[in-house]
């Protein structure tokens, strides 16, 4: 049976995995690397949610790759036009040549005496296994499990005699047009189904058990588009950029700074856009602004399709599916053809994948995060992940090239394994490393994702800033990062730990 080896195995061809392919292009371009991506193309999330009205919860210019600008003046873009983004940026930087689609990686393994991770795979179409191995192995996954959604055990839901659908599930030949339809939820994706369904919807309700705070951003860049007129494209692109990742660092600083101000202020803008104040009871939550992440919606169009008319919010507890639609806790009861379950993600690390080292399995649960980019005590493997409280993108970005550096540095010192110690051995929290939130995918996570230090860099960060002088600036030997020598070389068994000068 074949064994296909590369220097770096990037899986997943989503946002992530592609920035950090273009990295490695650009800056490790002696690696012989290539990415292995379950799907029949590029996109991840966003080749996945096809829902009505899917849409990015942050602005583009920085959602964006740094190294390629993003050259439209929408604010929160269409899954469309971000599966193109994608699409162009694997194909310009011939990325595209470097993917092995439909190819789902079942078990990665660590081989002590071989140093490289061993990759048990296999083909979606043939259904043949397929076998790989790395020196270097990245994780693009994301956090979520692709295959399912989150779906709580709601009572009687087999009564329905509806049509009931997860976003995560969408079927693009659903008829929704003149049916009322239900849609369970308050996060993100609620909020963008509500508006976009309710022009060709009979009425559409938005049902939560709790509000969100929702934030109206404008949904047409018209400082950039005046910039353009005097400015060269990647001079706007620049500028625009660091504007942008500027007010959402200011917005979320103040929320912590200042929780009961900044509530103030978001609740009052909510105010302005609705006509019957009565309904600002469903937009005022119980807790501070930050300990979930705000909804941002383009020029208030959810309060526009509720002074409509077209669409309405109830905040209730459901007592139980009936036949027509849903009873509440109250006795209301919400008539519906179509019952949408927006209720979230259901938390998955590594895509799926089982993870061993030498034979045994290995808790990913169990481990802190060095950096916010290795596994302590994980050997050769970086995993991609973005920011929960600002654009996935900016943590993504610098933590690829963060990989890149690594790697260079290893190259040059002569080692063949880097590996992340816990020398005190008593910094793991109780808590996991999106702890910082309060959502409830998160809560539900907790026994999944690795956890949380009790001090850099075990302990996430969550600022750019800062974030961006560790990964970028800051040297990358340290006493925590154990160096070892290629195998055939060492003339001891112990490692050879490299100190920062």
């Amino acid at each position: 049976m074949t064994n296909e080896h590369f220097d770096v195995l990037v899986i997943g061809a989503g946002l992530s995995g592609i920035g950090t392919a273009v990295h490695l292009t650009q800056n490790c371009p002696d690696k012989h690397f290539a990415i292995l991506e379950r799907r029949q193309q590029v996109g991840g999330t966003w080749d996945l949610f096809r829902y009505p009205g899917i849409r990015s919860d942050s602005d583009m210019f920085s959602f964006g790759f740094a190294f390629r600008p993003w050259n439209d003046l929408k604010t929160l873009a269409d899954g469309e036009s971000i599966r193109q983004y994608i699409g162009d940026t694997a194909r310009e930087y011939g990325i595209d040549e470097k993917i092995r689609f439909g190819i789902e990686t079942e078990q990665v393994q660590w081989c002590s005496a071989q140093q490289q991770w061993v990759i048990s795979a296999r083909d979606l179409q043939s259904g043949q296994a397929r076998h790989f191995s790395c020196d270097f192995l990245i994780s693009c996954t994301g956090y979520y499990d692709h295959k399912a959604g989150y779906l709580p055990e709601f009572p009687g839901v087999e009564r329905f005699q509806g049509q009931c659908i997860h976003p995560q599930l969408w079927t693009e030949n659903l008829d929704y047009r003149g049916k009322k339809v239900v849609v369970i939820g308050s996060g993100a994706t609620a909020v963008t189904l509500v508006p976009a369904m309710a022009a060709e919807a009979g009425h559409i309700t938005m049902l939560q058990r709790s509000p969100s705070y929702i934030m109206t951003v404008p949904a047409h860049d018209r400082i950039t588009e005046v910039m353009c007129k005097f400015l060269p494209n990647n001079w706007v692109y620049k500028l625009s950029r660091r504007r942008n990742i500027a007010i959402q660092r200011w917005i979320f600083k103040a929320a912590k700074r200042w929780p009961q101000g900044t509530r103030r202020f978001l609740l009052k803008k909510v105010a302005q856009q609705l006509d019957d104040p009565a309904q600002m009871k469903h937009f005022t939550p119980t807790y501070m602004p930050w300990d979930q992440r705000l909804c941002a919606v383009p020029d208030g169009d959810l309060f526009s399709a509720i002074n409509s008319g077209k669409a309405s919010v109830v905040t209730e507890q459901i007592e139980t599916f009936t036949e027509t639609g849903i009873r509440l806790t109250s006795g209301q009861e919400l008539n519906a053809d179509i019952i949408i379950t927006a209720t979230g993600l259901q938390l998955q690390v590594l895509g799926g994948t089982q993870l061993q080292m030498d034979g045994k399995p290995l808790d990913v649960n169990q481990r802190m995060t060095y950096k916010g980019v290795m596994l302590q005590d994980v050997p050769n493997m970086a995993w991609i992940f973005g920011y929960t409280n600002a654009p996935w993108t900016l943590k993504s970005d610098i933590a690829a090239q963060w990989v890149c550096r690594l790697l260079n540095h290893m190259r040059a010192a002569g080692v063949q394994v880097a590996t992340p110690r816990d020398r005190d051995g008593n910094l793991i929290a109780d808590e996991s490393m999106m702890g910082a939130l309060q959502s409830g995918y998160v809560q539900r996570g907790n026994t999944v994702l690795p956890r949380q230090g009790r001090a850099a860099p075990w302990r996430l960060l969550n600022a750019y800033e800062q974030d961006k002088d560790m990964l970028l600036q800051e040297p990358i030997e340290d006493d925590l990062l154990e160096l070892t020598e290629k195998a055939s070389q060492r003339q001891a068994s112990t490692p050879r730990n490299v100190r920062a000068a």
